[in-house]
């Protein structure tokens, strides 16, 4: 396991909305991840359509999920994190569960916050590539801190 390896963390806005922020964080640092950046703020179009690219033209149930998500994605602001630890990309995805959180074990973050695919607590990066480019998306090199030991 890479010890520099990195993730990039958002809780979304039904995380903030319901007040979990300080929860969340404190499981995601109690497994011990470091925390490398961390920031609110508020989403526009342009990210999103940026980070949901890969699913921008997905239809469900014959609507378009985009509009919908884009929508949802910008209800409140979200807070972006950024953490580093060994493993942290495969194992921040475990303890938050399955992205549907109706099949999300308990004693999961999606499982015991969660309530359907899209209200699931958090996004985190599902590959280092996914990580570099997510990172760069929400952080600018100054708002980073590697070296906190």
């Amino acid at each position: 396991m890479n010890r520099d390896e990195k993730t990039l963390i958002l809780f979304k806005p039904d995380c903030v909305r319901k007040n979990l922020s300080g929860i969340i964080l404190q499981r995601l640092l109690g497994e011990g991840f470091r925390l490398r950046g961390l920031k609110m703020m508020q989403l526009d179009d342009a990210i999103l359509r940026e980070h949901y690219a890969h699913i921008i033209d997905l239809v469900i149930d014959d609507e378009p999920l985009f509009p919908k998500l884009s929508f949802f994605m910008q209800t409140s602001p979200v807070v972006a994190l950024v953490l580093s630890g060994p493993g942290v990309i495969t194992r921040v995805r475990t303890i938050l569960g399955p992205t549907n959180s109706m099949k999300a074990d308990k004693g999961t973050i999606r499982g015991d916050y969660g309530t359907n695919s899209m209200l699931n607590i958090c996004h985190a990066s599902d590959s280092p590539e996914s990580a570099e480019v997510e990172i760069k998306r929400f952080f600018k090199p100054e708002e980073l801190f590697d070296n906190i030991d």
